[in-house]
């Protein structure tokens, strides 16, 4: 063949870093299409060290421009003055949100993509997690077990320095793990509490950040918040670690820039022939091809470029055979929980700002013989610290100069559980384009159909339940729940639309993230989930991806690609 590259990789966050190094380390001449600008690593982190004095207005939201221009992104904890700079502009590349029904779409918008801005906990799914589906009739089947891919968490594990603490749980299992972060005094006392009252686990996040230097990357030491960049290298993400990784190889091409807007399909020879490109500041149209493609683009961008990719043989958007395609769209439930004053530790303080929470693994639901109301699961995050002026002064009564005194000290130490929860995989939850709204580029919009269903109000409301039980076992006072109801998109860990499967007729992809209607086609990003599980989900995509790209090449080298 002919072609321009021996590889196209779409997008350069988590799944795309991984599937660039992969392939560029195994010799083939790698092209990455992101279509956000570029920035250098380190250099262009304008907010890492910020003191909260030199952040314009205090850190307050400038409500006029967020509102005009970042109306979606605004939603993000991660967003402010100090990250700005990284995100999506919502009104110059917007996408259908309906008010009454939301979705949120949370994006960036440079090189690296979310992996600059996310919260860096990893953990392995187990086969409670793969086998779900099967036992429960909810989704299609995994078409992989636990076995199938623990070499690959390991592998990417060791390159990406993972610290936590083995538990020795079947249903969360241990990995290849530096040294792990310590838990405050107040959550090792609660830890201990919840282990003797309850027999539940609390342990310190397992989290992609380096407690042993590694390859070039410096130790954590605490400055934080993590989301504004990490010069240091100490954090995990695409443009301090994989990417520098293919680069090194000589094998490797970026473009910034660059929106993919389709692919294109030879009948004939009946594989992906390349991807067509439109220059994000020149609106110039180019086609690349390549022996290989792999959609790393998320679960809603890869997505949008294969319903963008209709044809006389797939007119509904490729691969879409099965009418799988933007269906069985999942997010975690978030924003709920619980919190409370732990007394007698005013002696204790924290200093710096550690990256990282604690965990409660799932407890509910890892037997047959559980009466529940729900299905499947969920697990808690959260942490201890002292209150200070910022959060006293919204909750402590006063008035005068007493109460401006009592601000200033530090106040009580405070605790919260916030939980996770599975979301079943459902037909009616999907996203679409909108051949009516079209964007700048030409490019229809994606809209969404998504609400969560009864099974996981009902593990929101056990959440909450067994929160409160916990903080009262811990010896906790002026606990108070919240439930923030918050939509679907804002637990930022969209999975989904474009899932792997053991039937084409029910599935877009085969076990190794290999599309069912192309066999150069691999999407390994957040679309090919088949079920959510309750943890947080990157670690899986990163492994997915070395491991496709591993049968990816041996199949290319075998002639069967």
């Amino acid at each position: 063949m002919n072609t321009d590259f021996d590889a196209i990789v779409v997008g350069s966050g988590i799944s795309g870093g991984w599937a660039a190094k992969e392939l560029a380390e195994k010799g083939l001449k790698t092209l990455v299409l992101e279509r956000g600008r570029p920035i250098e690593h380190g250099k262009d982190y304008l907010g890492e060290h910020m003191a909260p004095w030199e952040i314009p207005y205090g850190g307050l939201p400038l409500r006029d421009l967020y509102d005009e221009d970042y109306s979606i992104q605004q939603k993000c904890y991660a967003f402010g003055e100090t990250t700005r700079q990284f995100w999506n502009n919502d009104r110059e590349n917007p996408y259908v949100y309906d008010a009454e029904k939301p979705f949120a779409w949370i994006r960036a918008n440079v090189v690296g993509g979310r992996s600059l801005m996310w919260a860096r906990q990893c953990y392995r799914w187990s086969d409670l997690d793969f086998e779900a589906n099967q036992k429960d009739g909810y989704g299609v089947d995994w078409p992989i077990r636990y076995d199938d891919i623990a070499p690959w968490y390991g592998y990417v594990e060791r390159f990406v320095g993972i610290s936590g603490e083995k538990l020795g749980l079947s249903h969360l299992p241990d990995g290849d793990f530096q040294p792990p972060m310590d838990l405050n005094v107040v959550e090792r006392h609660v830890a201990d509490k919840l282990q003797e009252a309850l027999d539940r686990v609390m342990t310190i996040g397992r989290v992609a950040v380096l407690t042993e230097p590694k390859d070039g990357r410096a130790v954590c030491h605490y400055c934080g918040p993590c989301h504004r960049g990490c010069s240091v290298g100490a954090y995990f993400s695409s443009l301090s670690s994989t990417l520098p990784a293919a680069e090194a190889t000589g094998n490797y091409t970026l473009q910034a820039n660059a929106v993919v807007e389709s692919l294109e399909y030879d009948a004939a020879d009946g594989r992906v022939a390349g991807v067509r490109v439109v220059d994000a500041e020149t609106k110039e149209r180019t086609f690349y091809t390549a022996k290989l493609v792999f959609l790393c683009a998320s679960a809603i961008g890869s997505t949008q470029i294969l319903m963008n990719s209709k044809t006389d043989t797939h007119p509904t958007g490729f691969a879409n055979a099965s009418d799988s395609l933007g269906r069985y769209l999942m997010d975690h439930t978030y924003a709920v929980g619980a919190r409370g004053i732990i007394p007698g530790f005013e002696k204790y303080t924290t200093y710096g700002n550690r990256p990282n929470g604690f965990y409660i693994p799932r407890f509910r639901n890892l037997s047959d013989d559980e009466d529940l109301p729900f299905l499947r699961g969920y697990g808690y995050q959260g942490s201890a610290s002292r209150m200070n002026w910022r959060t006293l002064g919204n909750v402590s009564p006063g008035y005068g100069a007493e109460y401006k005194e009592a601000i200033l000290r530090p106040g009580p130490w405070s605790i919260s559980f916030s939980g996770f929860g599975e979301c079943l995989p459902n037909a009616d939850n999907r996203m679409l384009l909108d051949d009516n709204k079209i964007d700048r580029f030409g490019i229809p919009q994606v809209k969404f159909d998504f609400a969560f269903g009864p099974n996981e109000a009902a593990i929101r409301a056990d959440i909450l339940e067994q929160a409160k039980i916990m903080l009262r076992a811990a010896g906790a006072v002026e606990i108070s729940e919240y439930d923030g109801n918050a939509p679907g998109g804002l637990a930022i860990h969209e999975m989904g639309t474009a899932r792997m499967g053991r039937d084409p007729h029910t599935s877009v992809l085969n076990g190794f993230n290999q599309a069912h209607a192309a066999n150069n086609l691999f999407v390994t990003d957040g679309a090919c989930m088949t079920s959510s599980s309750c943890v947080n989900p990157s670690i899986t995509y990163m492994a997915l991806t070395a491991r496709a790209v591993d049968y990816a090449v041996t199949q290319l080298r075998d002639g069967q690609i």
